[in-house]
């Protein structure tokens, strides 16, 4: 992949985009977890006005539909106009958004604005898929990637101990998307000033593409990669279409965790919400105990074989989720409950 002192301009570039893509996603999730770190005062403000528990639910999973939706239109698109402008197209998206989530004064903004911000907040990995493949040599995209997807886990991390703690400071949840709005768009900046969205655009030589590319046949007869093509080309793969189902369960699964748990820490181990936004952080913390050591695992004991580690992890989970469901008595349980659904879950 990059060496740890890279010796090359290549490989000093490659070392930069990988740290500017890492930090850059990871600063995604200020805009991402706000609202579940927000539920609890959101349910509380306005609860009068209709915005329960109930409510909120369908915000979060009108979000969920609309970034996977965004997922397999943005995926394309990022092919179409480029890495570079769709992660950056997806930070200032997701800034707005969270702006006018933040000044909202009702139920139907919220909808609003959550279901948008969801749907731009999916040019983010489309992005980052888009200008790794064009920096890294397809033998190395296994490490690059399992490297790059630990970004989401601890955007998520950063996310909720630092608005945390924001709300340990007697800020607001309009402060708190405020500050997220305004951290993202200061990274998004950076990011601009610092991301090359391919080595010709300084200089340099591309790595090897893999030759084995659903696209190697239209890349040698010089066709356009229009977006009839592109997604054509996706959902006439057997392995792509089997991939999208188990992504789509698997992320519902996460999505709802990662957003309910501050809120479950909140009623089933009484605690405070800055409290149970920064105890929430054990979810991503333990699964990315679990990335690291199922990676190790299928690499070296099971020989590339992912499969029985996903079916043990995910039976695994069903009495952790069920035990969640139950009522609970003091912290231990409700964090441990928090700590293995990370760990079963987020691997898979």
């Amino acid at each position: 992949m990059f060496k740890i002192l890279p010796s090359t301009p290549l490989q000093r570039w490659q070392l930069r985009t990988a740290a500017g893509l890492f930090v850059g996603y990871s600063a995604y999730y200020l805009c991402r977890s706000n609202l579940a770190v927000a539920a609890p005062l959101l349910i509380r403000e306005f609860g009068s006005r209709g915005l329960n528990k109930e409510v909120v639910g369908e915000i979060a999973s009108l979000g969920v539909l609309c970034y996977a939706a965004g997922k397999v239109v943005n995926g394309a698109l990022g092919d179409l106009i480029g890495g570079k402008r769709i992660f950056l197209l997806g930070m200032v998206g997701a800034v707005v958004a969270t702006v006018v989530f933040g000044l909202g004064q009702g139920v139907a903004v919220f909808f609003g604005a959550w279901a948008i911000n969801r749907l731009i907040q999916a040019m983010g990995w489309a992005g980052l898929v888009k200008i790794t493949a064009n920096w890294f040599s397809y033998r190395s995209y296994g490490k690059i990637m399992g490297l790059l997807s630990l970004s989401y886990l601890v955007g998520d991390i950063v996310a909720k101990l630092a608005l945390g703690q924001l709300l340990a400071l007697g800020v607001g949840w309009r402060g708190l998307f405020g500050a997220a709005a305004g951290t993202l768009a200061l990274v998004a900046l950076a990011t601009w000033l610092t991301l090359a969205p391919a080595p010709a655009s300084v200089g340099l030589p591309a790595p090897p593409t893999n030759p084995d590319s659903l696209f190697k046949d239209e890349t040698k007869a010089g066709q356009s990669t229009a977006l009839r093509v592109l997604l054509g080309t996706y959902f006439r793969s057997p392995t792509f279409l089997l991939m999208l189902g188990l992504s789509f369960g698997l992320t519902a699964l996460k999505e709802a965790l990662s957003f309910w748990i501050p809120t479950y820490l909140v009623e089933a181990a009484h605690l405070s919400e800055s409290a149970a936004s920064q105890y929430s952080a054990l979810y991503a913390v333990f699964g990315i105990a679990s990335t690291l050591g199922a990676g190790y695992l299928s690499d070296t004991w099971l020989r590339g074989q992912r499969g029985p580690l996903l079916l043990l992890a995910s039976l695994g989970l069903v009495p952790a989720l069920w035990l969640m469901a139950q009522p609970a008595t003091g912290l231990a349980l409700p964090l441990v409950l928090t700590s293995l659904a990370g760990l079963l879950l987020l691997r898979p």
